[in-house]
């Protein structure tokens, strides 16, 4: 368990809600799972990661909480069903969901391949269409919730090398606003969390192939644009609260993780 989360305090801000969470076994996922069960959530991980997956409801557990993991390809309507199937009939409706799995591709434009569009946009597009078009109408039906979809400050600022990572950042805020406009009326709020870099296994990996291809985060750009690299802590804490009844009045937003990066534009 993450130290920082292990130190924190437990709060019952969550306690008799249900959360599940695409993408919850690895970097900023699984340390959201570990703090949405430390303030007394039901967290349901839904991801590809069998091992990893496991062993957060391990320490879930460990620590007095509860949790489930279901072994799941979000970017499949069919095993996207069977897993919301399952925690309807195991667990029962829930309150939060977190839109969390995604991927990165570090390329020149010109380079990509029409197979790197594919992926990408399954991770990352496709997943967050599935889970979410499945959410608003279950939450709907029990009389709403919250949904925060991980988006990035690639949402609304290009970059070099991550044209594609831009598209689909840039179509899971637009999903996120329109969702909130949409189901506002059923009692559904839905905001995105915008991180710059993370120190997270995807986030370092995203800086190394970024320093390969001749930049130089490494070097003090990464200083220069927001301080210093966030820690995956940093983001769950902005989740929770997004997620949580104390941003009961905010919908349709996108909270930006990035130490002051995105005013700069």
């Amino acid at each position: 368990m993450s130290q920082l989360i292990k130190s924190s305090p437990k709060t019952n801000r969550f306690e008799g809600k249900t959360v599940v969470i695409t993408g919850g076994a690895a970097g900023m996922g699984s340390v959201t799972s570990l703090q949405f069960a430390r303030e007394g959530a039901v967290v349901v991980i839904l991801d590809i990661q069998k091992k990893a997956g496991e062993e957060i409801v391990r320490l879930i557990e460990a620590d007095g909480g509860k949790a489930m993991f279901i072994e799941t390809d979000v970017s499949s309507a069919q095993q996207v069903d069977a897993a919301f199937d399952r925690i309807t009939e195991e667990i029962g409706p829930y309150d939060v969901l977190f839109n969390h799995a995604g991927t990165i591709t570090v390329k020149p434009l010109h380079e990509t391949t029409e197979e790197d569009y594919d992926r990408l946009m399954d991770i990352n597009v496709k997943s967050a269409f599935l889970v979410c078009r499945r959410a608003v109408k279950e939450m709907s039906d029990n009389g709403g919730g919250s949904i925060v979809i991980t988006a990035s400050i690639a949402s609304e600022l290009g970059y070099p090398l991550e044209s594609l990572y831009c598209m689909t950042k840039g179509a899971v805020l637009q999903l996120s606003r329109s969702i909130a406009a949409e189901y506002r009326d059923s009692g559904i709020r839905c905001n995105a969390v915008c991180p710059g870099f993370v120190k997270t296994a995807h986030g370092l990996r995203e800086i190394d192939e970024l320093d390969n291809a001749g930049q130089a985060w490494e070097e003090g750009a990464l200083a220069e644009a927001q301080g210093r690299i966030c820690e995956p802590e940093e983001v769950a804490a902005a989740v929770l609260f997004l997620a949580s009844d104390e941003a009961s009045f905010i919908s349709g937003n996108a909270l930006y993780v990035d130490n002051g990066w995105y005013t700069k534009g």
